[in-house]
């Protein structure tokens, strides 16, 4: 295997969540020979100043990579900012980055697979992003990963030449996007994804990875994800900083530790097989939720 990527991790105020994410990280084998930047963010209040300061002690902890830097914020970016600014300032000294935030526990295998797809679609310009969470769909293939349009931010990476495209401009994919385009942006109608990007504009959220999926989009990239999900998000509820719900639609996890990717798509397109699969799931999970609300409302 090549030069491995570094890892860049971003932190806030859940220490319990960090360890998880650190202790499922450090069972993978190329931990001790990776690199890893953490990006400890400021507290909003004093509030969440204990906690900030209880995450950024564990952090002296941290042992077991082979080299450690730690980032700490003078004042609170917030999460997208955060990830945005770090992204692109450790891009500066490499060719390609693994992404995590505090709640993402990993499997075994996954520095291998971020790794192993980093160095196989390095020159492959088609593909933007590498992810490591997956739906959880069934769909014939003989691959053990496949291509679709769609950019999953659980555990991901990416490279610098293609990162220098990211913007976050809501104002003008609003005003440049064809109804065509914002149809194929939500899987054809299945799910509404721009509806991030109408309510970022609107400052009712403040988001980074629509944006990620929006420029990939344009650029007609595609996106590599798993068969099987190798990421599990262990953080979704109220101290999360947007997925405080759980949804039976992104509610995959990690089901075996051992699974290792070993066949990769060699043909650049989307596997449709898998695009419906997915559309399928969230048709059926939206048609579920509506029915719980309708039986909640007669109750």
């Amino acid at each position: 295997m090549k030069k491995l990527a570094p890892i860049i991790l971003f932190t806030y105020n859940r220490v319990n969540t960090l360890k998880v994410t650190i202790e499922s990280l450090k069972k993978n084998q190329l931990a001790s020979k990776s690199n890893i930047y953490i990006y400890s963010d400021s507290y909003k209040s004093n509030i969440d100043k204990k906690k900030v300061l209880r995450v950024r002690k564990y952090l002296k902890e941290i042992a077991g990579f082979n080299k450690k830097k730690i980032i700490l914020r003078k004042r609170n970016y917030g999460l997208a900012k955060n990830i945005i600014n770090g992204v692109g300032e450790v891009l500066k000294k490499y060719s390609n980055i693994i992404v995590l935030e505090d709640d993402i526990k990993v499997s075994n295998f996954f520095l291998d697979y971020m790794n192993k797809s980093l160095n196989l679609y390095e020159k492959r310009r088609k593909i933007w992003h590498i992810s490591a969470w997956n739906y959880d769909v069934k769909a014939t293939s003989i691959h053990d990963a496949y291509f679709t349009r769609t950019m999953n931010c659980w555990g991901w990476a990416t490279w610098s030449d293609r990162w220098k495209y990211f913007d976050k401009n809501p104002n003008k994919i609003i005003k440049e996007w064809s109804k065509k385009d914002i149809h194929r942006f939500n899987l054809d109608g299945s799910y509404n994804f721009f509806s991030q990007i109408e309510r970022n504009l609107s400052k009712k959220i403040n988001t980074w990875a629509i944006f990620w999926y929006a420029i990939i989009f344009q650029n007609n990239g595609l996106c590599l994800n798993p068969k099987n999900t190798l990421v599990s998000n262990i953080g979704i509820g109220n101290k999360a900083t947007n997925t405080k719900k759980p949804n039976e639609i992104f509610g995959t996890t990690v089901s075996d530790l051992s699974f290792l990717p070993k066949k990769f798509p060699k043909n650049l397109i989307e596997n449709k097989n898998f695009l419906l699969a997915i559309r399928k799931k969230i048709l059926i999970m939206k048609v579920k939720n509506k029915i719980k609300y309708y039986i909640s409302k007669i109750i």
